[in-house]
């Protein structure tokens, strides 16, 4: 007697090699979204997963190299700052699609497609920037503590581990309340260097010549080092493993109609929340130009440093306060989005667990620690030198997340007839490319300084 063949008790695309259960599960598909409701209506349900997302390009070691490439070199970089913006949109988008389209994160449908060794791999390199990222969020939660109440920076490292309980919390009530308190805390941020512009008056013509690229970005190897720093603060990796999650949060219609539809209220969400974050991080580089590179003070580096000049070179009082309120915002809404983060890629990669209160506390662990070490050991002079070596730590990951993005993105065998077309396999590949090209040139300008200064 021959057996009836069984179904298959995971469908799905034909790539998948093992059966799991979906992204951030305990949120899947837990956000309702009307099925004939107004194009305004469908935006706003749809409208969050890109403000997530948005966090991680306005948190604290975007304020680190910004505020380092303003004083130094005045608008020159805000190009940089934009392009940057671009290829986040871009990378961000496909992110999303690939969520949408095939049911799978990022760090999941690299656990499906590649050797096991190679999945370790990647996922080493992703905690690494997921602690790079949390190392930012620690010392620039501990900077703003100490500038706003005067607790020493060790001391503010410690107590950012508190922060652990505000996520389950929130995490326990419901994903629209996480994407609530983020976009309340993205508005304080916004509104904060929205009065400091006003304050600084910068020269409306330079600041837009200062979007105009120059040869001298990439010839100029101090200014390199801190565009990549710029770059690897905008486009972080762990963001694109994030982003094809969250988007899984929309009940939306397992349809080819209700998935293209989803793709495009999707993009238009992260579109306008990176747009307000291309917003920030220009402001807080104008900022640093207006108020210290063109009134002699090129050489501030230091956050510190710069909340306590501004009072003075702009004439007011509470601009600084301003400025450090702004900074813990920043912090406390990129720990939120770093936990997930987190919980997404030890889940995707490895298939693996754990409670989130563990894992979050493993992963803040990982950041405190070294920051407490170089904070005690070098002193806290040296915070800031700290938040951007993290973030060229940063982009020295991001094509590692990058290539297989565009390789799953541009497989029909994977996503069907959501496949890139020709145009943006083109502008994936070159802004891939391009990363990669910049980041070796960046360890060949370090390599040849240090063996040059031996």
């Amino acid at each position: 007697m021959v057996s009836k063949p069984q179904p298959d008790p995971a469908p799905g695309p034909a790539w998948r090699r093992e059966a799991s259960g979906p992204s951030l599960p305990e949120v899947h598909r837990s956000v309702a979204v009307p099925a004939n409701a107004s194009f305004f209506r469908k935006c706003f349900a749809f409208a969050g997963p890109g403000f997530l997302v948005a966090v991680g390009y306005m948190d604290p070691g975007n304020w680190a190299t910004d505020l380092a490439g303003g004083a130094q070199f005045g608008y020159t970089l805000l190009a940089v700052i934009m392009l940057s913006n671009l290829m986040a949109i871009l990378l961000q988008h496909l992110c999303l699609k690939l969520g949408i389209a095939t049911g799978r994160d990022l760090a999941q449908a690299c656990r499906d497609h590649y050797p096991r060794p190679v999945v370790w791999f990647l996922w080493i390199l992703c905690e690494l920037a997921i602690a790079a990222c949390d190392l930012a969020e620690v010392v620039g939660s501990a900077i703003a503590l100490q500038l706003l109440f005067g607790i020493p920076l060790v001391w503010g490292c410690v107590i950012t581990v508190i922060d652990v309980m505000i996520v389950l919390l929130l995490q326990n009530r419901g994903f629209r309340y996480l994407e609530i308190v983020v976009v309340l805390l993205i508005t304080t941020i916004g509104s904060c260097f929205a009065v400091e512009l006003y304050l600084a008056q910068p020269d409306p013509v330079a600041v837009l010549a200062g979007f105009v690229p120059t040869a001298e970005i990439v010839t100029n190897p101090a200014m390199l080092y801190i565009a990549i720093g710029i770059l690897g603060a905008t486009v972080m990796p762990h963001n694109l493993y994030l982003h094809s999650s969250i988007v899984q949060t929309r009940k939306y219609a397992q349809t080819s109609s209700g998935k293209r539809e989803a793709i495009l209220f999707g993009t238009i969400d992260s579109t306008l929340a990176l747009m307000l974050a291309l917003f920030i991080n220009a402001a807080i580089l104008i900022l640093a130009a207006a108020t210290f590179h063109q009134h002699g003070h090129q050489q501030v580096g230091e956050i510190q440093e710069a909340f306590h000049l501004l009072d003075g070179l702009l004439g007011v009082k509470f601009a600084a306060v301003l400025f450090a309120v702004a900074l813990l915002a920043s912090g406390q809404n990129s720990t939120l989005t770093g936990t997930l983060a987190g919980q997404i890629v030890m889940e995707g990669f490895l298939n693996i667990r754990l409670r989130p209160w563990l894992r979050r506390l493993i992963t803040r662990a990982v950041a405190v620690v070294p920051a407490v070490v170089v904070l005690a050991v070098f002193g806290e002079g040296q915070s800031t030198s700290l938040l951007v070596a993290s973030q060229v730590c940063l982009s020295l990951q991001l094509g590692f997340a990058c290539w297989p993005l565009m390789r799953f993105t541009g497989e029909k065998e994977k996503m069907g007839e959501f496949v890139n077309p020709p145009w943006i396999k083109v502008a994936g590949w070159t802004v891939t490319l391009l990363i990669i090209a910049l980041n070796v040139k960046l360890l060949w300008d370090m390599a040849a300084g240090f063996f040059g200064g031996k």
